[in-house]
C-alpha cells in the first residue's frame, strides 16, 4: 500500500480501512492536473531557490514521463496506491530517487487536492460551454429555415395561440445563452489557486504564489489558505449550472417526446437516433429523448448530494470533502453526453410543416385574434371574448375551424363581422402581426436572428479568450 504517510504509526493501516479511505478508483482521471500542478510547483521551488536547477530538471523530465507512460499504456494506474498524489510522486521516486522527495516541499495534499480539483473543473467549463456553443449553432440554424413555419403554441398544454418554429426553439436558444453566461460566471469566480495554502495555515517556505498561480492560468493565488483547501464552492455552483442544463434539455425532451406520438406528428425522429420495440414493430421511440429527460434526476442528486455533504463540515479540510469527486465527474460525463446525443438528434430531426399548421388551425390559435377584431370594429373586449367564446362552442359543434365558418354562420353569432375577418384570422396574419421584439413575426424574428448571429460570431467565452496554463505540461 503506497501512502505518503505513516511515520508516526506502529502498525499498518487494516485491508479494509485502507480500501475505503483509498480515492486512487475515482481521483486517477486527476492524473494530468496532478502533473502539471507539481511540475508548476517545482519549477517554482526552482526559482525561489528551494531546490536546485537539477532537481527540478530531473523532477519535471520525471513527471512527463510518467504522463507519456499513462498516456500510451505502459503504466497503469492500480488500487496498490491511496490516491492519485501518491501514485504520481511513488512514481518519481521511483525513476529519479530522493530528488523526487523534495517535490512535495511546501505544500499539503489538501491544497494540492484541492488545485488539481479546480484544475479538472476549470477546464470541463470550457468543454461544456464548447458543446452549449454547438448546439446554438444548430438551433440558429433550424430556426433560420423555419421562419414561416406555423405551429400552436401553448399554456397548460392546451393549444393558445399561432407562432413558429422559429420562435418556439428560440426559448431554447435563450435558455441556452443563460447557460453559458453562468459557466462563465462560475469559471470567473473559482480562477483563483489554492495552490501554496498548504494543509490550512500556509507554509514557512518562501513560495512565490502569484509565480505559480500565473503559470497554470489561474486570475491570483487564494488569499486565505483555509479557505483555499475548503472551498468547494466552485463544484457546488457547477452542479447547480449543470441541473439548469438538464432542467433545460428535460423540457426540451418532453416537447420532442410529445410531437414524436402519433397523436401529434409534428417531427420525425432519424432512424440513427430511435430505437425499436421488440415485440411491436410499427414502434419506433425517442429513446434519446427520453434517457435525458431520465438523466436529469441523475445530476439532481449529485447537486443534492454535495450539498448535504459540505452543510456541516469545519474549517478546513475535512475526509468528507473527498466525496465532491464522484459525483462531479458523473455529472459531467452526464451533462456532456447528453447534450452531445440531443443536439445530434436535433440536428437530424425534421419537422413536419403541414402538421404543425394544420393543428395551429384546428386548435383554435386564432381565437384571441378574432376577439381583437371585434374590438377594433367597436365592441368592448369583454363583450368580444363572450362571442368568441359562442363562435368556439358552434365551430366545435360543426367540426369547423373559425376560418372555415361562412360568413352568414359568423353574423348569426355577431354581425359585427365582414368578409375581411378571413384574412384578420389567418395564419400568417395572426402571426406576422405580432412585431413586438420577442414575438414571432418573421420580421421580428429576423431581427433576433442577427442577434444571435453576431453572438454566435464572437463566442464570449472561448477557449482562445483564455490563459489556460497548460504548456508546463
Amino acid at each position: 500500500m503506497a501512502q505518503l504517510w505513516g511515520g508516526r504509526f506502529t502498525k499498518e493501516t487494516d485491508r479494509n480501512v485502507y480500501l475505503f479511505n483509498a480515492s486512487i478508483d475515482f481521483d486517477k482521471r486527476l492524473y494530468l492536473q496532478d502533473i502539471e500542478g507539481s511540475i508548476a510547483h517545482s519549477i517554482m521551488l526552482e526559482k525561489q531557490g528551494i531546490i536546485t536547477l537539477e532537481e527540478k530538471d530531473a523532477i519535471v523530465k520525471g513527471l512527463r514521463s510518467i504522463r507519456d507512460d499513462v498516456e500510451n499504456g505502459s503504466l497503469e494506474i492500480t488500487d496498490e496506491y491511496e490516491d492519485i498524489h501518491s501514485f504520481v510522486e511513488a512514481n518519481l521516486i521511483q525513476r529519479i530517487g530522493d530528488a523526487g522527495k523534495k517535490l512535495h516541499t511546501g505544500r499539503s495534499r489538501n491544497d494540492q487536492v484541492a488545485l488539481d480539483m479546480k484544475l479538472y473543473v476549470r477546464s470541463e467549463i470550457l468543454e461544456i460551454d464548447s458543446l452549449l456553443y454547438e448546439f446554438q449553432k444548430i438551433l440558429y440554424r433550424v430556426m433560420e429555415e423555419n421562419l414561416d413555419t406555423f405551429m400552436p403554441g401553448f399554456t397548460h398544454l392546451q393549444k393558445a395561440q399561432p407562432v413558429t418554429l422559429a420562435h418556439h426553439l428560440g426559448a431554447y436558444f435563450e435558455m441556452l445563452r443563460r447557460d453559458r453566461s453562468r459557466m462563465k460566471d462560475i469559471y470567473q469566480r473559482m480562477n483563483t489557486c489554492p495552490l501554496g495554502a498548504g494543509a490550512l495555515a500556509g507554509t514557512t517556505y518562501p513560495l512565490d504564489r502569484s509565480y505559480t498561480a500565473s503559470m497554470l492560468g489561474f486570475e491570483m493565488p487564494t488569499f486565505n489558505s483555509m479557505d483555499s483547501v475548503s472551498d468547494r464552492d466552485y463544484v457546488i455552483e457547477l452542479m447547480a449550472a449543470l441541473s439548469t442544463v438538464m432542467m433545460h434539455l428535460s423540457r426540451f425532451s418532453e416537447e420532442v417526446i410529445l410531437w414524436n406520438s402519433n397523436e401529434y406528428g409534428f417531427v420525425e425522429i432519424d432512424d440513427a437516433y430511435s430505437t425499436g420495440s421488440s415485440i411491436m414493430p410499427q414502434k419506433k421511440n425517442p429513446d434519446i429523448a427520453e434517457l435525458v429527460r431520465g438523466k436529469t434526476g441523475r445530476v439532481y442528486g449529485h447537486l443534492m448530494a454535495i450539498l448535504t455533504t459540505m452543510k456541516g463540515i469545519p474549517l478546513a479540510y475535512n475526509k468528507d470533502m473527498q466525496e465532491d469527486k464522484e459525483g462531479a465527474f458523473d455529472a459531467i460525463d452526464t451533462v456532456k453526453e447528453c447534450i452531445t446525443m440531443f443536439m445530434q438528434m436535433v440536428d437530424t430531426m425534421k419537422f413536419r410543416k403541414d402538421v404543425m399548421k394544420d393543428s395551429a388551425n384546428k386548435g383554435f390559435t386564432n381565437a384571441t385574434d378574432a376577439a381583437d377584431y371585434l374590438v377594433k370594429r367597436g365592441m368592448p373586449f369583454r363583450d368580444a371574448h363572450s362571442v368568441i367564446g359562442r363562435l368556439v362552442l358552434t365551430c366545435l359543434e360543426k367540426g369547423k375551424s373559425i376560418d372555415e365558418m361562412t360568413i352568414e354562420e359568423l353574423k348569426e353569432i355577431s354581425d359585427v363581422f365582414e368578409e375581411d375577418v378571413y384574412d384578420a384570422v389567418s395564419m400568417k396574419t395572426c402571426v406576422e402581426k405580432r412585431l413586438t421584439i420577442g414575438g414571432p413575426a418573421p420580421e421580428a424574428m429576423k431581427k433576433v436572428l442577427e442577434n444571435y448571429e453576431k453572438y454566435l460570431k464572437e463566442p464570449f467565452f472561448a477557449k482562445e479568450n483564455y490563459n489556460l496554463g497548460g504548456d508546463i505540461l
